[in-house]
């Protein structure tokens, strides 16, 4: 992709219109449908190889064919377009007052949360998604080694920090960034309250309560990461299972408790053991295992960006994301060091 796809206006039109919806509806519905459209697609792209079509399956180019490429991850549905766009609204909202959304953190956190029809709330989604959209043509017009989408996750929530006045990071309430015991203890912020209540916040703020703990995430990456390379490898395709996952938090989002988020494992786990068979999509008892093994080294990644970036700030920055840029930059890395005969989807700069 050419860095002149940054002004094509056709792109920045539906950039727009792609963070405004994910301001209307929220963050998180937003992400479901790009969950649901990513199964869809690659449903009709396996039906499409069964008949033998060819099949362009590359997550991190907007160009690409079917409905995986040109609309999952594509203008204007890409979750650093939608998404990133609805998480910005949010920030911007609960900065403006908008948001009594009952939740328990900061109102900005709040990305299940639908923010309706607010001319400056959707010009707000709208324009992150521009901005989303430039973060992935640029990524994308360098061959970065890392998923571009996820990257433009990931650098337009600092951007929506920094823009409306946030902390990047906050401040540490237990003995480091790291530290969750305050939360465990039950112990609160002194002077803050929550939005639109009065039930002071938790002093640190896990970004899910329910699934912290260093082993518990570790023991769900590895399960995840393991079905994650079973079902790349059974069909040749490394998203189905990040479309799987995605999709899966409509029960999240609907208040079933203890759901846990798995696409920041399955995506890397899916990749890996498709750039370990170097795209031969051989099922083995080794490409398996090495699904598990990045399962569960990018469930850690993720459980440790959340508490350094989210669980002392204000707004939603997306563990999840900066998690699978971790995992595929790492398929990048040994690739490049011929471990990995392969690289599955993942650019090469050289």
């Amino acid at each position: 992709m050419a860095l002149d796809q940054l002004w094509a206006l056709e792109m920045l039109i539906a950039a727009f219109a792609g963070g405004a919806f994910g301001a209307a509806i929220g963050a998180l519905p937003a992400f479901i449908f790009t969950g649901f459209m990513v199964i869809a697609g690659e449903t009709a792209n396996l039906a499409s190889k069964s008949l033998g079509g060819v099949v362009n399956a590359e997550s991190g180019a907007l160009g690409s064919v079917g409905i995986t490429g040109a609309i999952a991850f594509g203008v204007p549905f890409s979750p650093a377009i939608s998404f990133a766009g609805g998480a910005a609204a949010a920030a911007y909202a609960a900065n403006r007052g908008y948001m009594e959304s009952g939740f328990d953190y900061h109102n900005a956190k709040d990305i299940g949360f639908a923010l309706g029809s607010k001319p400056d709330v959707l010009a707000v989604g709208g324009i992150f998604g521009i901005i989303g959209y430039w973060l992935t043509v640029v990524s994308a017009s360098f061959n970065m080694p890392y998923d571009h989408i996820a990257m433009g996750v990931v650098l337009s929530a600092l951007i929506h920090r920094v823009a409306f006045g946030y902390d990047i990071i906050g401040k540490a309430r237990g003995s480091s960034l790291l530290d969750m015991t305050p939360f465990e203890r039950g112990e609160t912020r002194s002077n803050a309250v929550a939005d639109g209540g009065e039930t002071a916040r938790m002093s640190v703020e896990p970004w899910l309560p329910n699934m912290y703990k260093w082993e518990e995430v570790t023991a769900i990456g590895i399960v995840v990461g393991l079905v994650a390379a079973y079902i790349a490898l059974s069909t040749g395709s490394p998203f189905l299972a990040f479309g799987i996952s995605a999709a899966s938090l409509i029960f999240l989002n609907l208040g079933v408790e203890r759901v846990p988020v798995t696409h920041h494992m399955s995506l890397p786990a899916s990749t890996a053991a498709l750039a370990f068979t170097a795209g031969a999509a051989e099922l083995g008892a080794a490409a398996l295992l090495v699904g598990g093994v990045f399962g569960g080294i990018s469930a850690i990644f993720g459980e440790a960006f959340q508490r350094v970036f989210y669980a002392h700030g204000d707004t939603h920055w997306d563990p999840p994301a900066a998690a699978i840029v971790f995992g595929t930059f790492l398929v990048a890395v040994l690739a490049i060091a011929g471990v990995f005969p392969g690289s599955s989807w993942v650019a090469i700069p050289f």
